[in-house]
């Protein structure tokens, strides 16, 4: 359940949303989130408190809002602890390198939707034969880390937070999400990158036309690898 939160977003400087988590060792953890940047405010420690019951309540969250209008993420960002700037920083996973921005006092760090996914496992950086494919059908996508758009017919990277391009792994979901789901889950895992990005152009252009009906055409171009495969595996959960 939502409640006011006092925590303004670094990015738009509005309230953020607090909500609450199972946390890993009982009770719960309060997480800010704001919905228009598409970002989380994880105070220190607060992202490895989070249960696996938590993971799926925020990729509900993150499905039901999936096609709010997305700002991207602004520059200098401060931290809304102390007002100190946040700096850019990376690490790296099994599943690739993630990008966040970090309080340099230690009091927490802001992470986008998707490259907290990057960071959990169930999004992996596409394959070179992943975006040749992609590059076929699908020209510009949202930057996963900062929501600048990417035209991924010359780029790899983005050009200004450099975070690559990546996709939903439905294989790494399944693996993340086994171990607290009641019912086992059968999700589709394209065998072969030509697939996967037929499968990623259809709910596109599904989308494309429903935000052109509602918007008039703006930023109906602008493709999310990302979130059209969260909504695909949110369907699946459910299920």
């Amino acid at each position: 359940m939502s409640e006011p939160a006092n925590t303004s977003c670094p990015s738009c400087r509005a309230p953020m949303s607090a909500q609450r988590f199972m946390r890993k060792l009982g009770g719960e953890v309060e997480l800010d989130l704001c919905f228009a940047c598409q970002a989380l405010w994880f105070d220190e420690y607060e992202s490895v408190q989070l249960a696996p019951a938590g993971v799926i309540e925020l990729f509900k969250l993150i499905h039901e809002r999936r096609d709010d209008q997305r700002l991207p993420l602004a520059s200098p960002l401060q931290c809304p602890r102390c007002g100190e700037g946040l700096i850019k920083s990376q690490d790296r996973v099994k599943s690739g390198l993630f990008n966040y921005l970090r309080c340099v006092q230690h009091h927490g760090r802001l992470i986008t939707f998707a490259q907290f996914m990057i960071e959990k496992g169930f999004v992996r950086q596409a394959t070179g034969a992943e975006l040749a494919q992609l590059q076929l059908h699908i020209g510009v996508v949202r930057c996963t880390g900062c929501g600048a758009p990417v035209d991924i017919r010359k780029d790899s990277v983005c050009g200004h937070c450099r975070a690559p391009i990546a996709i939903l792994d439905p294989q790494a979901v399944e693996a993340a999400l086994a171990g607290y789901q009641q019912a086992a889950m059968k999700l589709a895992s394209p065998s072969n990158p030509t697939l996967l990005a037929e499968t990623i152009l259809c709910r596109e252009r599904e989308r494309s036309q429903r935000q052109r009906e509602r918007s008039g055409g703006l930023d109906a171009d602008i493709g999310d690898l990302l979130l059209d495969g969260v909504a695909m595996i949110w369907n699946m959960v459910q299920r």
